[in-house]
């Protein structure tokens, strides 16, 4: 059973999503907080230790603004980005900020807790960022060169399209590498793939020519 004394900051302007994911959350035993603004979280002089699940597009102020906001507070507790669909590429810039990781909207329990689970494992393993970033680069040592071109296009946000043309591959080329690439970094996901990335610091200018 998980700790009660884990706490969950939910914030999204979306009364349905915070009413599901509290519950969601609560049934899994975390205490949840939730807020319906980022403004609102920014007021709290004190945050305890827990993770933050934070939605990306909301009015004032939106995921981004708030996780820098968070950031120049000094607030170092993990964070989870909640998308739509067309907001991939913000979640993307939310982890090149130090997110833990996305999750698209609608989701399914099984997914919101694996999210949350990490971010309480960054929280169990601080002091261990330098090591994770030597796993990180050995992992990405099994790609080839154009595997890790693709890594990067999609680390900068990049659609298959767009990586393709700077590339001078077709996209169905692009899809290609990059399901070898997850696959050799053992990850189901795009965002698993970028954690590696960012954690590894992928270097635009590293990978070499095919």
């Amino acid at each position: 059973m998980t700790p009660p004394s884990r706490t969950v900051y939910l914030v999204d302007d979306d009364d349905a999503i915070r009413r599901s994911a509290s519950f969601m959350l609560k049934t899994s035993g975390f205490t949840v907080r939730a807020f319906a603004s980022g403004v609102e979280l920014l007021k709290e002089r004190v945050l305890m230790e827990g993770c933050i699940l934070l939605d990306v597009r909301m009015p004032i102020m939106d995921g981004l603004e708030v996780q820098q906001a968070l950031r120049a507070n000094g607030v170092t507790l993990p964070v989870i980005i909640m998308t739509g669909h067309g907001d991939v590429d913000a979640a993307v810039q939310a982890m090149k900020y130090g997110a833990v990781d996305f999750i698209e909207k609608p989701f399914e329990k099984a997914v919101l807790l694996s999210a949350i689970e990490e971010g309480f494992s960054r929280l169990d393993h601080a002091g261990r960022s330098h090591a994770r970033a030597q796993e990180a680069q050995v992992m990405l040592e099994a790609l080839t060169p154009r595997e890790k071109d693709v890594l990067q296009g999609l680390a900068r946000g990049h659609p298959n399209k767009t990586i393709g043309f700077d590339l001078g591959i077709s996209p169905r080329t692009v899809e290609i590498h990059r399901a070898n690439l997850m696959t050799k970094l053992e990850v189901a996901s795009l965002s698993g793939a970028l954690r590696i990335a960012f954690a590894a610091e992928l270097d635009e200018d590293e990978a070499e020519p095919c």
